[in-house]
């Protein structure tokens, strides 16, 4: 038998789920939030992907004192590519181009 206030909290979570559905199914502005968000995930595992391509985007090791230094690397990593936008043009066999002349197209991805 469960605990009655189990029972409210999962028919509340219930309504609530019923609620962001009919908003979602409702509001443009809304499915459209959630897509460029997705978006945004999805580029990033796809970097994330990018920059582990030696171990299949996955963590090999079981010792910890090795998945820590790859988290911190990968983290290093991701905010260098946060800085460059675009990692297209990275080289994951170690080098890359990056013209220092030019400026990024930053009005074009606005």
């Amino acid at each position: 038998m469960q605990h009655p206030t189990y029972k409210a909290l999962c028919e509340l979570g219930k309504a609530l789920k019923t609620i962001f559905l009919c908003d979602h199914l409702r509001l443009e502005s809304l499915r459209r939030e959630i897509h460029e968000g997705l978006q945004v995930i999805e580029n990033g595992n796809s970097a994330n992907s990018f920059i582990l391509y030696g171990k299949g985007g996955e963590f090999t090791s079981n010792k910890c004192e090795d998945q820590e230094v790859l988290m911190l690397s990968l983290h290093l990593l991701q905010i260098c590519l946060v800085y460059i936008i675009k990692w297209q043009h990275v080289n994951p066999y170690g080098t890359f181009t990056l013209d220092m002349n030019v400026g990024l197209p930053l009005k074009e991805l606005a």
